[in-house]
């Protein structure tokens, strides 16, 4: 399998061409994406590893840029295929270990301005590059409506078992499902991590 870009997130387009494919034929309304990204996030969990979201989002931002580069994916079952791609991802996230390389949960960490899942890793870069991200960050972010810009800071605070119980608070105060508040947090993160990403190659 040819090594994906990872520095690329879904247009709106490829996000429902990815959906479509998921669904199998059956419009499910985003509950087998969830569903996948549960499974997936529980199998990285069993192999220990310390970012398991991050780590099943990053297998599913990969099958849908495939999805989009071939334009469809046959001869095996999509949640097949995804358990493929997410042995690709933890075969690498060993690695990364083994080298001392930053995992994906430094992207929560890259610098104290928000638990981004924007931002790359605080490690690999210098102190300008940095300072150009921030700033592409914060632009972004205060683009956003400002219950978009709340609800994101507030879906990626904290630790994991913090973040739980936390995202489960917002969805009872915003009468949200967790389901549903899960696919708008979603939403508005690849909306943000394109804006960055824009804007980190135009700086």
């Amino acid at each position: 399998m040819a090594q994906l870009k990872k520095d690329w997130t879904p247009n709106p387009d490829a996000f429902r061409q990815f959906l479509n494919w998921l669904d199998e034929g059956v419009d499910s309304r985003g509950e087998r994406y969830l569903e996948m990204r549960r499974r997936l996030a529980r199998y990285f969990d069993r192999r220990n590893c310390s970012s398991p979201d991050d780590l099943a989002d990053e297998t599913l931002n990969r099958v849908a840029r495939k999805m989009e580069e071939k334009g469809e994916i046959v001869g095996v079952s999509p949640a097949h295929y995804c358990y493929i791609v997410a042995r690709l991802v933890f075969l690498e996230s060993v690695r990364r270990k083994e080298h001392n390389g930053p995992s994906l949960d430094d992207t929560e960490r890259s610098g104290g301005v928000m638990a981004s899942p924007a931002a790359p890793s605080a490690s690999t870069m210098d102190t300008a590059a940095k300072e150009r991200l921030f700033t592409c960050l914060e632009r972004c972010l205060s683009r956003l409506r400002k219950q978009d810009q709340e609800l994101i800071l507030e879906y990626y605070r904290g630790e994991q078992r913090d973040k739980i119980a936390r995202r489960s608070q917002m969805a009872t105060h915003l009468g949200l499902t967790m389901n549903a508040l899960s696919i708008r947090a979603c939403r508005i993160r690849t909306k943000l991590e394109a804006c960055v990403k824009a804007c980190s190659e135009e700086t």
